[in-house]
């Protein structure tokens, strides 16, 4: 079964077309500055069509388009709806309301899909919601202390995101270590988040109700006291949007730094002496210490730690720092493993209880598996990629 998928950005476009049965990468490619000045590609029904010319016709790994099973979405909110799911009006629907929550992520991903409906008609669409993973935390752990009505009308809640990576992370943990682990899944990049992981079933997340929350986030704020923003609201005379806008896209890492959201900068700027950038960097590393904390207690101790995402492969230091003084817990980090690594590593000492490990993350192929099991079934899979 040959399966696109669609990994969808505010301004680019990367695909992956799978052979799910073999388990096997066909073609990939990616198209950038779609619809930006300097760019070629004016809009996403451009980008679509020239996926379509790559994948399908004389020499290409498609003959044709109709052995094209679906296409699949790493989508990311649209509240109670979660699961995988075939993309109709009603998911659209959905995913439009919660676009507040995801204003850099939903839009695209709509606009992308209803141009794949007109562009490659007939072809089912299927999305995956981040939120699926989470389907099944305890409602303990989703519940805000806020008006309960809330929760029932309005979908107040916590839902948890980077479901695809933190599965992704617990198959490889799986596979090479065993069933029934306590794992502490650490998704670390431009947008980063912990997953507490027990047996394939995530227990907890460090997300709540968007993905604005949590750790801090490139240019978005992460956890904040409520009632810090409405001060600001009142003191500068902001309204909603305006607060969201900059909690959304001026906050974060950047926020605090004032030079950039991206962890290679910020290295070199605190190498260089700016205090602010060595603010950021510490703030961020005690933000994954404080989620991690909370894992070991949510799950009894921990059975391995996994480290995913841009910085999560590729940042010594925050790994370094994440780990620094956790040998009571049985995680003992080796600095020269650490230092060396490069794409998939143990980077735990000899004398280390858990395993600590890189592993790159590979979403589009749980998207791709997804996809596959609803057009298998014939429609959606509810929660079951939850489990």
């Amino acid at each position: 079964m040959n399966i696109l998928v669609a990994n969808i950005g505010s301004t680019s476009f990367k695909y992956r077309l799978f052979d799910v049965e073999r388990d096997a990468v066909l073609a990939q490619g990616r198209v950038e500055r779609i619809g930006q000045t300097g760019g070629d590609c004016p809009n996403y029904e451009t980008a679509i069509r020239r996926c379509v010319a790559d994948i399908a016709g004389d020499g290409k790994p498609l003959a044709r388009l109709d052995e094209l099973a679906a296409i699949g979405f790493k989508a990311v909110h649209a509240g109670p709806v979660s699961g995988a799911r075939v993309v109709d009006e009603d998911v659209l629907a959905a995913m439009e309301e919660f676009s507040f929550f995801a204003p850099a992520h939903n839009p695209p991903y709509v606009a992308a899909m209803r141009s794949f409906a007109r562009g490659v008609p007939g072809v089912p669409l299927v999305a995956l919601f981040e939120t699926a993973f989470f389907d099944r935390l305890d409602e303990a752990a989703t519940t805000y202390a806020v008006p309960f009505d809330w929760r029932e009308e309005l979908g107040v809640r916590r839902y948890g995101f980077h479901g695809a990576s933190h599965r992704a992370a617990h198959e490889h943990v799986q596979a090479h270590l065993g069933a029934g682990l306590r794992h502490i899944s650490c998704h670390l990049g431009g947008s980063s988040s912990l997953a507490a992981v027990r047996d394939g079933v995530a227990a907890d997340t460090s997300f709540g109700m968007s993905p604005q929350s949590g750790l801090p986030q490139s240019n978005r704020c992460g956890d904040l006291d409520v009632f810090a923003a409405l001060f600001v609201m009142k003191k500068r005379g902001l309204g909603p949007d305006e607060m969201a806008r900059v909690l959304a896209s001026q906050s974060g890492l950047a926020g605090i730094s004032g030079l950039s959201g991206d962890i290679r900068d910020l290295d070199e700027a605190a190498a260089s002496g700016n205090a602010r950038a060595r603010l950021a960097l510490d703030a961020f590393v005690r933000s994954i210490r404080h989620y991690l904390g909370a894992f070991l207690v949510t799950l009894g101790g921990v059975d391995v730690l996994t480290f995913s995402g841009g910085i999560g492969e590729n940042s010594p230091d925050i790994r370094a720092g994440v780990c620094t003084g956790l040998g009571e817990f049985g995680i003992v980090l080796d600095r020269g493993l650490n230092a060396d690594a490069r794409g998939a590593a143990r980077i735990s000492a000899a004398a280390s209880r858990v395993p600590i490990l890189i592993v790159p993350a590979d979403e589009e192929r749980v998207v791709a598996r997804a996809t596959a099991e609803v057009v298998k079934g014939g429609g959606a899979a509810g929660g079951a990629h939850g489990r």
